[in-house]
């Protein structure tokens, strides 16, 4: 029987990337984005044209109930949920001491609360078949922390503590938590920095080269795939070796 996998924010970057690897793996691939519906429904055109299912579906993961209603559509399009990719997420350069309020809550929404709501909106199915996959997309400065990005940091770190801690509670009912850290990718967000960063953040690599996203999304693959089902809690890094 096919299996379904969520991705929020699966429409563009890394996201659109993870959501094509599981579609050409064979997995029906719900698409949740917020903003980028064009995206969205050019990728699931392009998944369908190669003969994979998708769904293109709105989401606000700041939002339960935007969240629950997501997850209602998923049900009536492509099944029941197997896997879950928590990768929606936004980035922001900013001095500590200009983070508003506004910007410290919605960075947390984003990343942390939405991955909690999505998270808690699936587990009935998963708990019911005694199986599944949560991986949760973190970043390297969730492991080390980053300058001017406190709140990004901030928010990837709790995302690593629920990976972790969830892990422990799930584990006796076969299903897995983990991350994926990934380091500087080459994604539209990236170069938003500017031409001169991205060279500097590639020298500074080890590899001296940016990440690819398909190299995210081989990494999430894999903690989603059968061969993983003794691996959980655990963060795995993509990050050319950044931080090791």
């Amino acid at each position: 029987m096919q299996k379904t996998a969520i991705i929020t924010g699966g429409a563009k970057g890394i996201g659109r990337a993870v959501s094509l690897a599981f579609a050409r793996a064979g997995y029906a691939v719900a698409v949740l984005y917020h903003t980028s519906e064009a995206a969205a429904e050019a990728l699931v055109q392009e998944i369908e044209t190669d003969g994979g299912r998708a769904a293109a579906i709105p989401c606000d993961v700041r939002d339960s109930a935007s969240v629950q209603n997501a997850v209602d559509a998923v049900h009536k399009h492509l099944g029941k949920v197997d896997v879950l990719v928590n990768n929606a997420g936004i980035s922001e350069q900013i001095l500590f001491t200009d983070i508003t309020d506004e910007k410290w809550a919605d960075m947390l929404a984003v990343h942390l609360t939405g991955a909690f709501y999505m998270t808690r909106a699936v587990l009935p199915d998963m708990l019911h078949q005694k199986a599944g996959r949560i991986v949760n997309i973190a970043s390297m400065w969730g492991e080390t922390g980053g300058s001017c990005e406190v709140h990004y940091s901030a928010a990837k770190a709790g995302l690593i503590g629920l990976t972790k801690a969830l892990a422990k509670e799930l584990a006796p009912s076969g299903i897995t938590v983990n991350a994926v850290s990934p380091g500087a990718i080459d994604t539209d967000m990236m170069r938003l920095l500017g031409e001169e960063t991205c060279r500097a953040v590639a020298e500074d690599t080890p590899m001296e080269r940016l990440g690819a996203p398909e190299e995210v999304a081989a990494a999430v693959l894999f903690l989603a795939g059968d061969g993983a089902g003794y691996i959980t809690g655990q963060i795995l890094s993509v990050n050319g070796g950044a931080v090791i």
